[in-house]
């Protein structure tokens, strides 16, 4: 690799991928996602743009961007105007792309809000976008109202009171003399797209600032790792305040590539939903995949490999994932074993690497060329190195234009030379990256020795579907302890076959049978762990740990200082017992 050498140290280049930027498509080429957006409709214009699983709601991508005239006709009528920000606050619905793409079209910056927040969270995410128009749902009117800050209008699309508007009397308000050509054709390459707040496991979250041209260079970039076809289907259901699904659906394969976009509000129905969509793009968090891993193996399907095509095939079609061309995992490390699974199924899955600082992905492994436990090469138009300390660094046309009011905490991130610096460590191995450790999050126990909690956990989860949530605790100590946590899902198979009272995680927790399967299940992480990394004793917690409470971010990261507070005398107790 070539050694730079720069204002802070020496770096190394990782070389981008050679692979050529996706041909024939015209919208890949577009300088804003609304020039994109728009040659889409024009050429996609009588194709099903979005829909409910059931049907209920299924637009035409005409359809769609006539009302996405009409709404931004509504909200130039409330004042919304070019640099404006909208906050949005709903489930995956059509709403949530009609609102947003018009907002984008007079220049403005919608921005989604994780539904778990809590007034006082919402209140710092309005007080630091400084917005003055929301739109939500009922079930989110009072979280809204509660947050204090002073919002002009409130649009409630499913129904509200006196105090709010509905989306059709926001459109019935816009002036049919309003140039909407003009104001999306004045939109620049430059100008913010969206703010992403990102949930972090400590601190308060900071508004990530993605611009136009940043996003048209992560979709050209994915392109070429991922080539999408025109027209097919994904489903978006990670939450849209979260870049991944952002990306995924609403930029890249909706307003680039013209495909189908199936919203699912309830993430529990999500299989329901696959089979129903059929989707030829698919990809989630890790723990996505494991659930759906954990699921087919309580049903019996626990070594793909060994069976037929024909039965794989029909798992697949079970699942609804038999038309998938690609799929993609991110955001959290993922076991190799859990990558294994899905390759035997015939579901091969491309590992990305990315942050919301990146529009998303830095790095994606090829589809031709699958490596499990790395996150593959540097997209085309990315620049990556890693510095003396094997921090990973990065830059180019897919950074953010940095942290929203926040020069600051944006001078930490970016330095002087323009890279972005990751947090992450990495190794490059025949031009792919493998990312071995979090800068942050390192243990160093009592003797010194540094290891990474995110791939011990990594082991303790893929050792058994029952362990849903692990978290390695040995920080200054003399060896690590783990606090576990009971899948949902496998518990509740578990309980069914046990003939159990009731599926809860206290009374599957207290079951005999399951301390000693996830005993053994700990002793089999071990034996992949060195010495040093491996667990000495265990407790498994009987609570659920659900995304945006006290141990999880929406995103589902650990947030590991509230729960070495909140689980301190469990802690201490399994040390005690020394």
């Amino acid at each position: 690799m070539t050694t730079l050498t720069m204002e802070n140290g020496m770096v190394q280049l990782i070389p981008s991928s050679d692979r050529p930027i996706q041909e024939g498509v015209p919208a890949l080429h577009a300088a804003t996602i609304c020039e994109a957006f728009q040659l889409t409709a024009a050429e996609q214009a009588d194709r099903v743009a979005l829909r409910t699983p059931d049907d209920s709601i299924s637009l035409t991508f005409a359809e769609y961007a006539d009302r996405v005239r009409r709404i931004a006709a509504g909200l130039a009528a409330l004042g919304v105007g070019h640099g404006d920000t909208v906050a949005l606050m709903m489930r995956n619905r059509p709403e949530m792309n009609l609102v947003d793409m018009a907002a984008l079209h007079l220049g403005a910056v919608p921005f989604s809000i994780y539904n778990t927040s809590s007034p006082e969270q919402v209140e710092y995410l309005f007080s630091n976008a400084g917005n003055r128009v929301v739109v939500c749902e009922q079930a989110f009117l009072e979280t809204v109202r509660k947050a204090g800050t002073a919002v002009a209008h409130v649009v409630c699309i499913d129904g509200g009171d006196a105090s709010t508007s509905t989306l059709d009397e926001l459109i019935a308000g816009g002036s049919d003399d309003f140039d909407f050509d003009a104001a999306w054709r004045a939109v620049q390459p430059d100008d913010v797209l969206t703010l992403i707040y990102t949930s972090g496991t400590t601190g308060p979250p900071k508004g990530v600032q993605l611009t136009h041209a940043g996003m048209m260079a992560q979709i050209r970039g994915m392109s070429a790792m991922a080539p999408t076809p025109v027209g097919g289907s994904i489903v978006s259901y990670l939450p849209s305040a979260h870049i991944a699904d952002r990306w995924s659906h609403h930029y890249h394969c909706s307003a680039t590539f013209g495909a189908t976009v199936t919203t699912v509000a309830d993430q529990t129905q999500l299989i329901p939903a696959l089979v129903s969509a059929r989707p030829t793009f698919w990809g989630g968090v890790p723990r996505v995949y494991e659930k759906i891993m954990a699921a087919l193996q309580a049903g019996g399907l626990t070594d793909p490999a060994a069976l037929p095509e024909e039965v794989r095939a029909g798992a697949r079609a079970k699942i609804g994932l038999d038309q998938v061309q690609w799929s993609i995992v991110g955001a959290a490390p993922i076991a190799v074993e859990t990558l294994k699974y899905f390759g035997d199924l015939g579901l091969p899955v491309q590992e990305v690497y990315g942050m919301s600082e990146t529009s998303c992905c830095m790095t994606c492994v090829p589809a031709d060329d699958i490596r499990p436990g790395t996150v593959g090469q540097p997209i085309p138009g990315s620049e990556m190195a890693l510095a003396d300390d094997g921090e990973i660094l990065v830059r180019g046309p897919l950074l953010m234009k940095g942290y929203r009011n926040d020069p600051e905490r944006t001078a930490e991130a970016i330095d002087a030379d323009g890279w972005l610096h990751t947090g992450d460590v990495g190794v490059v191995e025949d031009g792919f990256i493998r990312i071995v450790d979090r800068k942050k999050e390192l243990i160093i126990n009592a003797a010194g020795k540094n290891m990474s909690p995110a791939n011990i956990e990594q082991r303790l989860k893929a050792s058994h579907a029952l362990i849903g949530q692990a978290v390695c605790i040995g920080d200054g100590r003399r060896y690590n302890v783990a606090l576990l946590v009971l899948d949902p899902d496998a518990a509740a198979a578990y309980a069914k076959q046990a003939g159990l009272p009731d599926s809860s995680a206290r009374t599957v927790a207290a079951d005999p049978q399951v301390q000693q399967i996830v005993g053994a299940a700990v002793a089999s992480a071990n034996e992949k762990l060195s010495r040093v990394e491996q667990i000495k004793k265990w407790h498994l917690l009987d609570v659920d740990w659900l995304p945006g409470g006290d141990e999880l971010t929406p995103t589902m990261k650990l947030r590991r200082k509230p729960i070495a507070e909140k689980y301190a005398d469990v802690i201490e107790a399994l040390y005690a017992e020394d």
